[in-house]
């Protein structure tokens, strides 16, 4: 029952956060959006019978070279036999990520009042992602890329103050799972609960939608917003992954 909750987390979690581009080999999500983003431009597994080989690492190398960009394999706890050839063949570890999960009923969630929500990403949502993420025209084209080929039911929310956003997060809705994305807050505007505020927000919309569970996935050095997610009662720790990169 374990696993099975796991892959039905981790392909919840692909779908919010989709590929523009992309192949299915040998069980196998061969992503290539663009941009900077590693999980949407790097070869993951889709069940734990995926192919685990050296032929199946010079295919997704092959690929990735034909899209000019780098091999990166994301690796979960589910699916790690490819590990060991990876590490072999020079490929180092990257970016470790936690996914937390938690039933909605033990978590704090709230209408969204005093937040601005929104069922698809409004060009000042995109704007101020871009903005407080810092990010190239490259990284900003992929994301918006990504969002718009989301095809499940969304809520972006945001706070604003004296016309800016300063806080801001979304959440996609597969049957009763939400899958919180892209919790963000100005630099400026830190240490004052709004991060907090955005996701309690996505937790009551999903609610109001009928969802009954939550999950995210976070990197695993990042203790500021474990904690805070664990402070909601998001706290059960599901599986990890990483990627594999080649320095």
């Amino acid at each position: 029952m374990s696993d099975d909750l796991n892959w039905r987390v981790e392909a919840a979690c692909l779908n919010a956060w989709p590929s523009s581009r992309q192949i299915f080999l040998d069980g196998w999500s061969l992503r290539a959006s663009g941009g900077s983003t590693r999980r949407a431009n790097s070869a993951n597994p889709l069940h734990a019978g995926a192919e685990a080989n050296d032929a199946l690492i010079e295919k997704v190398e092959a690929f990735y070279r034909a899209q000019g960009r780098p091999a990166i394999f994301r690796i979960t706890d589910m699916a790690n036999e490819i590990d060991r050839l990876l590490e072999a063949r020079g490929y180092v570890v990257d970016a470790p990520t936690r996914t937390l999960y938690a039933a909605l009923g033990d978590v704090e969630a709230l209408p969204p009042s005093g937040l601005h929500v929104e069922s698809r990403a409004s060009a000042a949502w995109l704007d101020a992602r871009d903005r407080l993420n810092d990010s190239t025209p490259e990284a900003s084209h992929s994301c918006r890329d990504i969002i718009s080929a989301i095809l499940l039911p969304c809520a972006f929310v945001s706070v604003v103050e004296q016309g800016q956003i300063v806080s801001l997060a979304f959440g996609v809705l597969q049957d009763d799972l939400l899958i919180v994305e892209s919790v963000i807050t100005d630099q400026a505007c830190r240490q004052r609960g709004l991060a907090r505020l955005c996701v309690v927000g996505v937790l009551g919309w999903a609610r109001e939608q009928g969802a009954s569970a939550v999950a995210l996935q976070v990197m695993a050095e990042n203790d500021a917003a474990i904690a805070l997610y664990r402070g909601l009662g998001i706290s059960r720790d599901l599986y990890g992954y990483h990627y594999r990169v080649r320095r």
